[in-house]
């Protein structure tokens, strides 16, 4: 259970700095666990992989302008902050820098003025419990001075703000897109639901576990940080019956995993419910919900290569990765994909 069991040499050009012209033109590594063996494949061929009467499901948050930067209204010290959780009205969990400037009290400017946040609480790790104090529309404020808060590793701007969406996002609420989901088109997904899969919605805010390596040599002392998440009641009778007709659940990225696998291993079976999860999925968990998983190439020693070792054996997740490098996959948020069934 060593963290650097899930290492690996990534050349840095293979990181993905900006999104394909199109879509589900992406490359798709298809792992069969069983066989152990790989194919390599276009994203356009998942729909040879769905059955009629599976289920796809996708995650419908949809990233909010999470990051923004003020000053602090004392001294014009510059802090940024990340929107991370929603806790409850206009008070919100946030990832700050520098934390250090800061202190219970402590007014920060956004815009001149037109939005304010108040620290109340200042918790390990940067992060931070802000009130936000402003007239109008909370999100069309933030619309208007937030930015979309892109992975350290990307250092090319985003022109298009739309493709770091899915076509699908809809709740707003994250602080990162659920990036399996960026390769598909509305006309792929329609093409999907016309050979009779049933596309299903779950909702998971993703939050600070996202950007937080794991630090510990040991990853069962990792402790994850909660993400809200939405089943709803159609969504689970739809669940329910695909598992009694013995088709598949197929897991559009691993917050639609998460989303199941919390649910499942809570109620032992699919329920509506909206709560808060901090599952960690790692090699010896056993699956109860999910039967293949869509999803892209993940960071050295983070949860998400964990996960999916958890799922298709780690010393063929690593070959598969070595595989993915020798043949100039894209990896990360505006990388390629893989279907591992």
């Amino acid at each position: 259970m060593n963290t650097e069991d899930y290492n690996y040499e990534l050349p840095e050009e293979l990181i993905a700095q900006t999104p394909l012209k199109e879509r589900s033109a992406s490359k798709l590594l298809v792992l069969d666990k069983s066989s152990k063996t790989l194919e390599d494949k276009n994203f356009k061929d998942i729909i040879d992989y769905l059955e009629k009467g599976d289920a796809l499901v996708i995650n419908d948050t949809k990233v909010i302008p999470a990051r923004l930067i003020g000053f602090k209204e004392d001294t014009g010290a510059k802090i940024e902050i990340l929107l991370l959780k929603n806790l409850e009205g206009d008070s919100w969990e946030c990832l700050s820098k520098p934390t250090k400037r800061l202190h219970i009290g402590t007014v920060i400017s956004f815009g001149e003025g037109l939005l304010k946040a108040r620290v109340d609480e200042i918790l390990e790790e940067g992060i931070v419990h802000v009130s936000f104090l402003y007239e109008g529309i909370f999100l069309e404020i933030l619309e208007k001075l937030g930015t979309m808060p892109l992975p350290p590793y990307i250092h090319k701007k985003l022109n298009d703000q739309g493709r770091y969406q899915t076509v699908y996002a809809e709740i707003n609420g994250s602080a990162a897109a659920p990036t399996a989901g960026l390769h598909f088109t509305k006309e792929l997904l329609k093409k999907i639901e016309e050979k009779g899969v049933k596309i299903v919605h779950v909702t998971l805010h993703v939050g600070l576990g996202t950007f937080r390596p794991v630090e510990e040599s040991d990853i069962r002392k990792h402790i994850m940080h909660t993400e809200h998440f939405i089943l709803k009641e159609k969504e689970a009778e739809i669940l329910n019956e695909v598992k009694r007709s013995g088709k598949k659940i197929i897991a559009v990225g691993t917050t639609s995993v998460r989303t199941l696998e919390s649910v499942m291993s809570k109620y032992d079976t699919f329920r509506a419910c909206e709560e808060d999860t901090s599952i960690f999925i790692y090699p010896g968990y056993e699956f109860k919900a999910v039967d293949a998983i869509i999803t892209n190439f993940h960071l050295p020693k983070s949860t998400l290569i964990m996960l999916v070792s958890a799922f298709a054996d780690r010393e063929f997740i690593l070959k598969s990765y070595e595989h993915a490098i020798k043949n100039q996959y894209r990896f990360f948020s505006f990388g390629d994909a893989m279907l591992i069934k």
